[in-house]
């Protein structure tokens, strides 16, 4: 067996010690891995850590430099590098369990034969040892079925099949540079599950210019994106999903619908999510306006 872990970074010269340490750490499980970096466009000293990473000559590492393009358009051409029975997409803010690949190792000779599974998934601690989500209630599950219908809120760590996660990449609209993850796994969802796991292998620490802290700037710098994605949210079976998701999704539909200037009620299916977008038009394109400003 063995680990792809591929981390798209820029700009992030000062944590990707932490991340490469936790990697160090883990050689102690035994595991055969190899982390494949993308250095999206960084004007930092990125380049220069790295090869330090490697002249250690420790940890199997990959670099590769892009012109600017977004972290999904790093990832999409990672993923055809990777080598690994399994996938793990690692951002340069997140690193590792010191016990991470010994517990990746043991599910996944468990499961490794199930054809319906294209991940494991695992649970994501902050700094301060706090689960950054809440624990699985099943075994087996869709991201789309955690987070709509489970109740789940929080950040999750996915281990994926590589020759599963190879069939797809993240969609990215009218040269935008970033999409929500959520997107990928969505399709994926149509036709596998995930297998759920309640244990951390991954700890993160969010930083002030990450994408979390400026949703709204990433809202707007990526519309189309999101608008699909919520889109393709509304065509989906609605049964089992919880009425605060629904609303969730009508409001952020509403929001996209107005900065892409794309007004399609036709394609909300469901006649429940449709009562509640027209209820919810006036107030959300008022609302919108302001946060367009």
């Amino acid at each position: 067996m063995k680990i792809s872990i591929l981390t798209a970074t820029y700009n992030r010269a000062n944590l990707l010690p932490q991340l490469y340490k936790s990697l160090k750490d883990n050689l102690n499980c035994k595991v055969d891995f190899e982390w494949l970096i993308m250095d999206d466009g960084s004007t930092d000293e990125t380049k220069k850590i790295v090869e330090q990473f490697i002249d250690e000559k420790l940890v199997d590492i990959k670099y590769f430099y892009q012109e600017n393009q977004g972290k999904m358009s790093a990832i999409n051409n990672l993923v055809p590098k990777a080598n690994g029975d399994l996938i793990i997409e690692c951002d340069s803010d997140d690193f590792f369990t010191e016990d991470a690949f010994e517990v990746i190792k043991e599910e996944y000779e468990k499961n490794k034969d199930e054809k319906d599974i294209y991940a494991l998934c695992f649970l994501k601690y902050d700094t301060s040892g706090k689960n950054m989500g809440r624990d699985f209630k099943k075994e087996k599950s869709t991201m789309f079925d955690l987070y709509f219908k489970e109740g789940e809120d929080g950040e999750k760590a996915l281990v994926y099949f590589s020759d599963i996660r190879k069939k797809y990449k993240y969609k990215l609209e009218h040269n935008e540079k970033f999409v929500t993850e959520a997107r990928l796994h969505h399709e994926m969802d149509l036709n596998y599950n995930i297998l759920c796991v309640n244990k951390a292998i991954m700890i993160c620490e969010y930083q002030q210019e990450g994408y979390s802290k400026n949703i709204i700037e990433q809202f707007k710098k990526n519309p189309y994106g999101y608008y699909e994605y919520f889109k393709e949210i509304l065509e989906r079976d609605f049964s089992g999903v919880k009425f605060n998701k629904r609303v969730y999704v009508i409001k952020h539909y509403i929001l996209f619908s107005y900065l892409t200037k794309k007004y399609q009620s036709e394609t909300i299916k469901n006649v429940l999510n449709k009562l509640l977008y027209y209820l919810l038009l006036i107030p959300g394109k008022i609302k919108s306006k302001k946060i367009d400003k």
